[in-house]
């Protein structure tokens, strides 16, 4: 668990570019906490500047819920949304990711040797993982290990997404994320980064537009308490609320055989 503090800096039309000057305007500060229990479960929440997200993975289904839209649903694999979460924090699902990756060059970063590796996500996943009107076009993943330490000290995640609209209409979002991390400590004999930064970017084009739209965010990331094998963690504490998991079960004995397993949208209402 730890702090999140979040800053906006850019906002680009295709008439003006908006940066900000008076950074201490625009900061919104808040708390994460983050429960993992293996073999494959996490449970996320972050509250910053009065609205709470939370999020969980129970190595089957995947379900988040924000103040601003309906709660939601999904089956299949969460990898690159836990490492989002965990910030370079825990080790051994960041290798597990990257077997199939390939290295593609070296680079420094900070003035320090790193090798880079590279992971596409197949179309088949990326086809899984898109819902009606939305649909991943394409998501690739670099991380750049220090050659000395084998820390990870930099994160590039690049996704492109495009959205149909019932008049025909297109648009188009790029989301880039940029994430360094930094402030390796031992805990219980595993180095873990407790100090990182977000630059995250978001690009909007297309037809319904007939412009662009960017934004540019930044979050700094403190990881202030860190434990393994914490007493009274169960399975239990993974289950999705009854709502979501009562509607996704239902829907999906309704569909046909080969569409059971795609993504199910519930609303809560219970706020």
């Amino acid at each position: 668990m730890g702090k999140v503090r979040t800053v906006a800096t850019e906002f680009e039309t295709a008439t003006r570019i908006v940066k900000n000057r008076n950074a201490c305007s625009y900061v919104e500060s808040g708390g994460f906490v983050l429960w993992l229990m293996n073999p494959e479960m996490w449970y996320f929440e972050i509250a910053v500047g009065g609205s709470k997200v939370h999020a969980g993975y129970n190595d089957k289904l995947i379900w988040r819920h924000a103040p601003w839209g309906c709660a939601h649903t999904a089956k299949g694999l969460a990898d690159e949304t836990l490492v989002s979460c965990t910030s370079g924090s825990d080790p051994r699902t960041i290798a597990s990711m990257f077997v199939d990756a390939r290295c593609t060059r070296e680079k420094k970063v900070n003035g320090e040797d790193c090798f880079i590796l590279k992971l596409s996500t197949d179309p088949q996943t990326l086809r899984a993982k898109s819902e009606d009107p939305t649909e991943i076009i394409r998501h690739v993943l670099f991380r750049y290990f220090n050659q000395k330490t084998g820390f990870l000290v930099q994160v590039e995640d690049s996704r492109l997404t495009r959205i149909q609209f019932d008049k025909g209409d297109t648009i188009y979002w790029e989301t880039t994320i940029s994430l360094f991390l930094d402030d390796y400590k031992l805990v219980e004999g595993i180095m873990i980064a407790h100090s990182s930064c977000y630059v995250v970017t978001r690009f909007r084009f297309g037809e319904v537009v007939m412009s662009h739209t960017k934004i540019k965010m930044e979050e700094a990331w403190t990881t202030e308490e860190l434990a393994f094998n914490v007493p009274g963690l169960s399975i239990d504490c993974f289950i999705p609320p009854s709502d979501l998991k009562a509607v996704f079960i239902s829907e999906a004995c309704e569909l046909p055989q080969d569409e059971k397993g795609k993504s199910a949208v519930a609303c809560n209402t219970s706020g």
